[in-house]
């Protein structure tokens, strides 16, 4: 590639790629893509997980029909045809989008490898954008773009471990393509990645044994869901609290010997659970001490980091906040020394604090209009964004949590109510043992700042408070001002709702 200007350039391929619209037909624009066409959540993210997800959900059903009076088994589990079928369908998308873009769009120039900003950004310039951003590919190549749009994701975080390169050691990126089921997983985290691919795991049929160097698992949920969801889990697999891996090496018979420390509480009960405490070899029993599991493969899923310093975001003078990622203002423009940066903004993960697709998509929306309209921006909206954890159970969140609630108005002005599945007649046909739906509002006008559930469908169910809360309508006109299906599972949410202490809206629904 030699020296070339566009009109547009975008560093990413995943929600980056929908800022191509008919708008630039007649211009020149710039894509780049270090890695797999299609970004995170395609490739090795929301998509392909959650269809593991199912199959593990299926695998599941004799557990829940034996409550009922019903006796199934689950005979086997294909792991190759389970990985094909998702990767049969993922990978034809991920490849006709780059073929698309390389070679059917004669405006579009797709660079597939790694682009850096090449010298400082400037926040003025004699141009309607200011200067124009430049590029420097890998070859030496040079790009000039007049806007430039940074949406260049996340990657996975490999903590400073011994032996955390050895080959059986994976992350969410790599986990999902084994060649076979593992009879033994180790997984390493406590956050959504972790429980979501514990879950998996464990529903296939894997001795799963889940770290956490915390007291509870996705601690920054609700804690009563934290909670709820670390005792449920610990049921389903061996789960190990304020637990550490010190090293892992190689095992004699293949696989990897993990080296803990750490206090063990929290174990799991299970099957799954029992088999792997059997694997375990402890060497003192005391608090501190270390212990030996040995796995199959281990899955380090401890978090994610933005890709800012793979762009030279720091290095071009863009402002970076704490974590790392770009400092971007309320119509996603680039900052550099507090001032935005003109025809140069940012999207999804590289910026955005909540790392999820329909944030990113949102974002790309803004951005799109602001780049085809820069005298008249939009701001992006990041009020009520929810979140789903796809483990066994599931889990949805919304908002505060009760606590953020108290934090930020006081607790005589918070009010929260929390719904039993059980409680209900749908809960009843379920015999539902653990699910809650928890809403927090503030006490004084019945405004919902927050909802929380742990339990089956729990990403649906949370839909109605999500739409409530981006509308501005209080907990009792959400609760009586619609019919709700009787017997259906939503009454959990309608009780939920009408649960809290708050006032009557002037003219109330009956």
């Amino acid at each position: 590639m030699t020296d070339t200007h566009v009109n547009l350039g975008i560093i990413g391929s995943g929600s980056g790629n929908s800022l191509i619209t008919p708008f630039w037909d007649d211009q020149r624009v710039m894509i780049a893509e270090r890695g797999v066409f299609g970004g995170t959540c395609l490739n090795v993210g929301c998509i392909p997980t959650k269809m593991f997800v199912r199959p593990a959900s299926l695998a599941r059903i004799p557990e829940e029909a034996a409550r009922l009076g019903v006796e199934q088994r689950t005979v086997s589990v294909d792991w190759p045809a389970i990985r094909d079928r998702v990767f049969g369908r993922i990978d034809p998308i991920s490849e006709g989008g780059e073929r698309y873009r390389r070679d059917e769009l004669d405006n579009v120039e797709l660079v597939s490898e790694t682009v850096v900003l090449d010298g400082p950004v400037s926040t003025s310039g004699p141009k309607p954008f200011g200067d124009p951003k430049l590029l420097r590919t890998e070859d030496g190549s040079r790009i000039s773009c007049e806007q430039l749009v940074i949406a260049a994701g996340s990657r996975a975080v490999l903590p400073d471990i011994p032996g955390i390169d050895l080959p059986g050691v994976h992350t969410s990126d790599t986990i999902m393509r084994l060649d076979e089921l593992p009879a033994r997983v180790l997984v390493l985290g406590g956050g959504y990645i972790a429980c979501e691919f514990a879950g998996v795991f464990s529903g296939l049929g894997s001795e799963v044994v889940q770290l956490n160097r915390g007291p509870r698992l996705l601690s920054r949920s609700d804690q009563e869901i934290s909670e709820a969801f670390t005792e449920v889990a610990a049921q389903r697999w061996d789960v190990r609290l304020n637990t550490t891996v010190a090293s892992f090496s190689p095992a004699p018979g293949g696989g990897i010997i993990a080296e803990l420390t750490g206090t063990r509480t929290g174990a799991g009960t299970g099957a799954g659970a029992r088999a792997a405490n059997g694997a375990a070899e402890a060497s003192d029993g005391a608090d501190g001490a270390r212990e030996r599991i040995e796995a199959d493969v281990v899955l380090v899923a401890v978090g994610r980091r933005p890709n800012s310093d793979l762009v030279g975001a720091a290095e071009a003078g863009i402002d970076l906040l704490p974590d790392g990622r770009i400092a971007v203002d309320e119509y996603q423009r680039v900052l550099a020394g507090g001032a935005p940066v003109p025809g140069l903004y940012a999207l999804g993960d590289v910026c955005s604090e909540a790392q999820l697709k329909h944030v990113a998509n949102h974002e790309a929306r803004v951005v799109a209009h602001n780049l085809e309209h820069p005298e008249d921006l939009r701001a992006a909206r990041h009020e009520a964004i929810p979140g789903a954890v796809f483990s066994d159970p599931e889990v949805a969140q919304v908002g505060l949590t009760e606590a953020e609630a108290i934090a930020l108005i006081g607790a005589e002005n918070v009010t929260a109510k929390t719904q039993r599945y059980g409680d209900t007649a749908y809960g009843w046909a379920m015999e539902d043992e653990f699910g809650l739906f928890k809403v927090v509002a503030d006490r004084r006008d019945g405004q919902i700042l927050g909802a929380h559930v742990l339990g089956y469908q729990a990403s649906n169910l949370i839909q109605v408070v999500i739409m409530a809360m981006s509308f501005g309508i209080d907990a009792y006109t959400a609760a009586r001002g619609q019919y709700w299906i009787h017997p259906a599972l939503m009454e959990v949410a309608e009780n939920a709702l009408l649960g809290l202490d708050v006032p009557l809206p002037e003219h109330p629904a009956l």
